[in-house]
């Protein structure tokens, strides 16, 4: 299992303790350090089952220095991915990757049903 995070992030900070408190074992890979390959997202896309638009930090503050809410609707999946993988401060955090799921974010439901 590989646990992609941002080591100062609150919610990754939530998600570690969780995986940690279950003892779950897993990989931890720091996001800004060891930014995912655009080939990376685009397999974790298609197993997410979530919409692209899901792996971007909306709040972070190179997507909205970047204006990428407008940019976004005229990018190719392909730019998209590439973008991702181009600063992991655009990705959005955690990323829990498990043999048959991908999760973004942190909800703690989503966690026991992937874990399990």
């Amino acid at each position: 299992m590989l646990f992609v995070c941002y080591p100062k992030c609150t919610t990754c900070q939530k998600a570690k303790k969780w995986l940690d408190e279950h003892e779950i074992s897993y990989e931890m890979r720091d996001i800004k350090e060891q930014n995912p390959t655009a080939g990376e997202l685009r397999e974790w896309h298609k197993k997410s089952g979530l919409e692209l638009k899901k792996f971007f930090n909306t709040s972070g503050l190179l997507y909205k220095s970047m204006n990428l809410k407008e940019k976004l609707t005229d990018m190719t999946d392909d730019e998209k991915y590439e973008l991702l993988a181009s600063d992991g401060m655009l990705v959005k955090r955690p990323i829990l990757v498990t043999e048959k799921k991908v999760l973004v974010g942190f909800k703690e439901t989503q966690y026991e049903d992937a874990v399990k």
